[in-house]
């Protein structure tokens, strides 16, 4: 990695795309911010939807390449950054592991936890991409039991992925205050790029208020 190619990361404070941003400082990227104000409609601009047409981020552009959906991203940025040791190789054994995780947080943890917020039904277990909530959050407590991370002794950027989206969802009870969730949010967050992101969001908040009058 070169400064000639930073990643740009299209980003607003406090949401999804804090959590890319810990994943660029803890792979030691060069990057730019592109900060959007979501209050202000600014991620409806015609500007912005030009990079995703969903109006969502994170999304990022490298080396002329647009990659939106935040765990396209992670996977992108890791494979992207193999000094940092955040991602396991194609060779690795960690790697199905690794992927796993990844995947199940996209395509099980979060329609799980949007479907219980919004009082969904999923319908019955055999129909739905999660089974139940229940099912699909003890699940992936099992996976921590041996600890301390995801991968064993190795942290990865799934871990910083989960703790992210954990950090919010136990913050607001979407989650059930479970003894060995908690440990594992703050086993990870506690580390200078999630302060540093964390106090950067929300000057940058303050700042947005402020211009909002």
């Amino acid at each position: 990695m070169t400064t000639s190619d930073p990643v740009t990361l299209y980003y607003c404070p406090q949401t999804r795309a804090s959590g890319t941003r810990v994943m660029l400082e803890e792979l030691g990227a060069a990057y730019t911010l592109q900060v959007m104000d979501m209050h202000r409609g600014e991620t409806r601009l015609p500007e912005f939807l030009a990079v995703n047409p969903l109006g969502k981020v994170p999304a990022i552009r490298h080396r002329g390449v647009v990659v939106t959906e935040q765990i396209a991203i992670a996977l992108y940025l890791g494979d992207q950054f193999p000094q940092a040791g955040l991602a396991p190789a194609p060779q690795d054994p960690a790697r199905g592991t690794y992927l796993r995780w990844m995947v199940y947080y996209a395509a099980c943890f979060e329609p799980a936890v949007l479907d219980r917020a919004n009082g969904h039904d999923p319908g019955e277990p055999s129909r739905s991409v999660y089974g139940d909530f229940d099912s699909m959050l003890r699940t992936f407590e099992a996976a921590l039991i041996p600890g301390p991370y995801l991968l064993g002794d190795r942290i990865s950027l799934a871990d910083l992925q989960w703790a992210t989206a954990l950090q919010w969802t136990l913050q607001f009870g979407l989650v059930p205050e479970h003894p060995v969730l908690r440990e594992y949010v703050t086993r990870v967050t506690d580390r200078e790029s999630f302060r540093t992101v964390w106090a950067d969001d929300l000057r940058m908040v303050e700042q947005q208020q402020a211009a909002r009058g």
